[in-house]
Order: structure tokens, then C-alpha cells, then sequence
């Protein structure tokens, strides 16, 4: 099913010759976004995974339920709520103009939206595994002396990796895909603040409509090839555990 919106973008994409040399593709704003968000998504990811799936405490469901929150709240309102904290006369706008930081119309806010937008992909694909493997493995580790780093680097990372994986495949993705949020707080200033996405917007609004396709598909097969890739290693690992 997949496959017929790439064939079609590709078929349009390079349908006339030299299209690729007409686009101005715009990579680095984008791919920052992105690792800074990978990065961070993960790290919290994991951290919010373990509390869920290993301690029992008040307010566990609720905090459960709202790590779905972004999945449940549209991107635009995302952004307009960034716009309401970090924008003109927003609570925060004071303090960051006195440290002369400025948030909105800027990398930080683009950045701030998209962490929040990709904060479940994470927690919800490490959750399940955390909770299928269990404590067995880790409580043996530390009675043969683990400390807490060991014995999470050792036996729990090992034991999530495909699911931590997947999360930071889902996260890439919906990061390189992401525009209602982006398209708020950036300002969709042509060469500072304009990603890729923002910029197929533009190219089509403009009737720009090849450097467009050109895009598209770009953001597409990196998501394509990158779910691929990581499905084609846990294949191949699980078929070199059975032999």
C-alpha cells in the first residue's frame, strides 16, 4: 500500500531531466532537528519506560496517559502553545529576552515542538519489551556484584535495543515529517528557519512543483530505508541466535 504514493512521487519526480541539479534542497536545518530530537527523545524515552514499566507509584496511570498526549493534541496547537509561552508578552518572553535567547521564530522553539510531537514513539515501543522480558535477568546481575550502570548498559539496553531501535526509527521519521508545529513557531523564514517539509510547502504554493516532488520523495525514502534496514538486522541477528 506504501508503495504506490513513492512510485507516484518518484514517477512525477523524474519525470523531466535535471530536476535534481534545479532544487535547492534544504538538509542541514532539518537533519540538526532531527538528531537533536533523536537524541533527546531517546535518552527521556528510556528513563520514562523504566519508571512506567518498573515502578509502581501513584499517579502511574496518569502519567502513562499523558506520555500519549501528543499523539492526541494536533501539531498546531503545539505551536500556537509555544507561541503562547516563548512569543510576544508570552510568560516566558521576558526572561529569555533579558538573556538576549531568542526562542521563537528560531532553531530552539522548531526544536522544543518537535521533542514534544516525538516523545511517545520512544517510551511506547520500550515499554512492552521492559514488561515482557521482566527484572529476572537484571536482579541476577546485581546479585553477582553489577552496579546500576552495569547491569542497565549490560543486560537492559541489550534487552530493549530492537524496541529502542524502533523508537528512534518512528521519532526520525515523524521528526523529518513533522510541519504543523514547525510552521507556527518558525516563521518560515526562507534560509534560516525553513525545513525540508516547509519548504515542498512552499515550492508547491509557488507552482515550484518538480524541486518539490524532488523533496518529497528524498524525505520518504530516508524514513522507507531506515524502518528497512533496522527490520533486515533483527532478522538476520535472530537467525544467527537459532543457528
Amino acid at each position: 500500500m506504501s508503495c504506490w504514493p513513492i512510485s507516484s512521487t518518484a514517477s512525477a519526480t523524474f519525470a523531466e531531466a535535471g530536476i535534481v541539479n534545479r532544487a535547492s534542497i534544504p538538509r542541514s536545518l532539518r537533519a540538526c532537528i532531527t538528531v537533536i530530537t533523536v537524541i533527546v527523545t531517546s535518552i527521556f524515552g528510556v528513563i520514562v519506560a523504566l519508571v512506567i514499566a518498573r515502578d509502581r507509584f501513584p499517579g502511574r496511570a496518569l502519567m502513562s496517559a499523558l506520555v500519549d498526549l501528543p499523539l492526541a493534541v494536533s501539531p498546531v496547537i503545539v505551536g500556537l502553545m509555544a507561541v503562547v509561552l516563548f512569543g510576544l508578552g508570552g510568560w516566558f518572553e521576558p526572561w529569555f529576552t533579558s538573556q538576549g535567547i531568542r526562542i521563537l521564530f528560531a532553531l530552539p522553539s522548531m526544536v522544543l515542538v518537535t521533542i514534544f510531537i516525538c516523545i511517545p514513539f520512544v517510551i511506547r515501543e520500550v515499554v512492552p519489551v521492559l514488561q515482557e522480558v521482566g527484572i529476572t535477568e537484571e536482579e541476577a546481575a546485581r546479585t553477582l556484584g553489577a552496579s546500576s550502570l552495569q547491569t542497565f548498559f549490560r543486560v537492559t539496553l541489550k534487552n530493549i535495543r530492537w524496541g529502542l531501535l524502533y523508537g528512534i526509527a518512528l521519532t526520525t521519521a515523524r521528526s523529518i515529517g513533522e510541519i504543523g508545529a514547525v510552521l507556527i513557531v518558525s516563521g518560515q523564514i526562507t534560509g534560516q528557519t525553513e525545513t525540508a517539509t516547509l519548504y515542498v510547502l512552499r515550492a508547491f504554493d509557488q507552482f515550484q512543483d518538480d524541486p518539490g516532488f524532488v523533496v518529497a520523495l528524498t524525505l520518504a525514502l530516508v524514513s522507507v530505508v531506515l524502518l528497512v534496514l533496522i527490520e533486515t538486522f533483527k532478522r538476520r541477528q535472530e537467525r544467527m541466535q537459532r543457528t
